[in-house]
C-alpha cells in the first residue's frame, strides 16, 4: 500500500519522476544486509551480469547511511505514514553530472538529499533499462558513506558503473569529479496545507 496523494504532488524541479522505495528495515536487520539482498536481486534480474567489487565490505564499519539521508527519509515516512511503499520524487544523477560527490552534497537544496546504495539498487530494479551500456551515466550514491579500510574514515561513496557488459558496484573518492557520473538524489516535497 502507498499514499496515492504522493503521485499527484507536483514534481520538484530536477526530479525525473516518482519512484517506489521500501524501508530497508522491513527486509533485513542491518543496512548492509538489506543492500546485499538488493544486489542479489539485481544479479538475478541481470542474469548474473552484476559484480560487487565490495563483496564482504557492506558491514557498518565500512558502509553507512549519511545523517542527512536518514533524516530526510524519516520525513518522507512521517508524511506517508502507514505505507509499506514510499513514493519518492527522484533523479538518477543527470542533475549532478560531472560534479564530485562532495560538491553534489554541498549544492543539494533544502528539500533535496543524496540517495544510497539501497535506494539506487531499488530504482535500478524497477527501471531495468538504466545502466545497460558503458556510455550510460554512472551513478554516485551521495546518500551513503564508505570507509575502504574499515578504520572509521569514511572518505568514499558507493557508486554504480557499467564495465564489460556488467553492472558493477564499487566505491569512489568523494572529491573527484567525473563527467561520466552523477549523484542520484530525491526530494521531500513541501507539505501543502489545504486552505479553508
Amino acid at each position: 500500500a502507498y499514499h496515492e496523494s504522493a503521485l499527484t504532488t507536483q514534481l520538484a524541479s530536477g526530479a525525473e519522476g516518482n519512484f517506489p522505495l521500501f524501508d530497508w528495515r522491513d527486509i533485513a536487520p542491518t543496512y548492509g544486509e538489506a543492500v546485499a539482498l538488493v544486489f542479489a536481486k539485481l544479479s538475478e534480474q541481470r542474469k548474473g551480469r552484476f559484480y560487487n567489487h565490495r563483496d564482504g565490505q557492506l558491514g557498518s564499519s565500512q558502509l553507512r547511511e549519511s545523517t542527512r539521508k536518514v533524516s530526510m527519509i524519516q520525513k518522507l515516512r512521517e508524511e506517508q505514514k502507514g505505507s509499506k511503499l514510499l513514493v519518492v520524487q527522484a533523479q538518477f544523477g543527470i542533475r549532478h553530472r560531472g560534479r564530485s560527490v562532495r560538491r553534489a552534497r554541498a549544492v543539494m537544496g533544502g528539500s533535496e538529499f543524496g540517495l544510497g546504495a539501497f535506494e539506487i539498487g531499488i530504482m535500478l530494479l524497477t527501471n531495468p533499462n538504466r545502466l545497460q551500456h558503458f556510455d550510460d551515466l554512472w551513478i554516485d550514491a551521495a546518500g551513503d558513506e564508505f570507509a575502504p579500510d574499515a578504520d572509521g574514515v569514511f572518505y568514499s561513496a558507493p557508486c554504480f558503473v557499467f564495465y564489460d557488459e556488467s553492472l558493477e558496484f564499487n566505491a569512489c573518492d568523494i572529491g573527484g569529479p567525473r563527467d561520466s557520473c552523477g549523484s542520484a538524489s530525491a526530494f521531500v516535497p513541501p507539505v501543502v496545507v489545504p486552505s479553508e
